[in-house]
């Protein structure tokens, strides 16, 4: 498992990718190419993978999304050290907290 600030990566085996995910349309890559895992409102800093694969993102923001590295990449971001992912397939779940009365996305 991997942790870079508010986004927590686990790796997963194909076969428990659900159907309802692989069948999501792949999420466009930001003006600069990379596959954003999430970008910070506050500060426009985001996480992100310039690399080959596909992150199918699910329209609910507290469902995880998925990533598929078919040659592994390196995961960036301004304020954390990179991360080198191996090439798989992984479960994105954003940090959570919560509220009075609701539970949102952290938002750096």
């Amino acid at each position: 498992m991997y942790r870079q600030g508010d986004i927590l990566i686990l790796p997963v085996a194909e076969a428990d990718v659900p159907p309802s995910v692989r069948a999501l349309p792949p999420a466009p890559r930001d003006g600069r190419g990379r596959m954003v895992l999430a970008l910070g409102e506050a500060t426009g800093h985001a996480h992100a993978l310039a690399a080959p694969g596909t992150l199918l993102r699910t329209p609910d923001p507290r469902t995880p999304d998925h990533l598929h590295l078919p040659s592994g990449g390196r995961l960036v971001h301004e304020e954390h050290a990179a991360i080198s992912l191996p090439k798989g397939w992984y479960r994105v779940i954003r940090q959570r907290e919560y509220v009075p009365g609701s539970v949102r996305v952290v938002a750096d």
